[in-house]
């Protein structure tokens, strides 16, 4: 039996939202591991790639460790990086919100799309109307 050459893994963000990251097995890079004693990084813009300066890193796992800090696994979807941090919890509440900018963004550009898409299609149907080219055995 052929192995799936990805899978689809359930994260949910520290908003309570909930978020379908699609990892693909093959050519995956192995995550970094974890030092001994674990530092939280500095502050730092976690959807930016660290490798290819890619604007579009998503977590692929986040788990809290204390109160205030967060053991994220982020990956890059241009240059395939995955890496694991501990992060402090003003870092990770502000990637959160980058998240939900580029949510809004993409749900922004879906209506813009979908309303375009059904401009065309009512014009073509008005257009088929007026020519008398719809009949009622097409319906």
């Amino acid at each position: 039996m052929e192995e799936a050459s990805h899978y689809v893994k359930r994260v949910v963000l520290p908003s309570g939202k909930t978020i379908e990251v699609v990892l693909f097995r093959e050519n995956a890079p192995a995550i970094e591991s974890r030092p001994a004693s674990p530092q939280v990084e500095p502050p730092q813009d976690l959807h930016v790639c660290l490798e290819c300066s890619s604007e579009l890193v998503y977590p692929a796992a986040w788990d809290e460790e204390s109160d205030d800090t967060w053991r994220v696994t982020l990956r890059c979807p241009d240059c395939e990086t995955l890496r694991e941090g501990l992060f402090s919890q003003e870092t990770v509440d502000a990637f959160d919100e980058e998240l939900d900018a580029g949510s809004d963004s993409l749900m922004a550009d879906l209506r813009r799309l979908t309303r375009a898409n059904m401009a065309e299609e009512i014009g073509r149907f008005a257009e088929a109307l007026q020519a008398d080219a719809i009949l009622p055995e097409d319906f």
